[in-house]
């Protein structure tokens, strides 16, 4: 079993606000893992919502001749 992360552990993690992996949960944009009256968010699931955000750059025709 991969590594069980409280909402406030997730949001450290993140560098976030707790609110926010709160909202990221109710509106179901990251999966978690109901105890009772707990809540927890695997560790891989994290990475994989991180992951699934990444925007790769682009270089654009126009920037290739410019000097750095």
């Amino acid at each position: 079993m991969d590594q069980l992360l409280t909402v406030d552990e997730a949001a450290e993690r993140l560098r976030t606000s707790p609110r926010f992996v709160r909202r990221l949960i109710e509106e179901r944009r990251i999966t978690y893992v109901k105890l009772g009256a707990h809540v927890r968010i695997e560790s891989a699931e994290l990475s994989a919502f991180v992951a699934a955000g990444r925007v790769t750059p682009t270089i654009r025709v126009h920037q290739l001749g410019r000097a750095a």
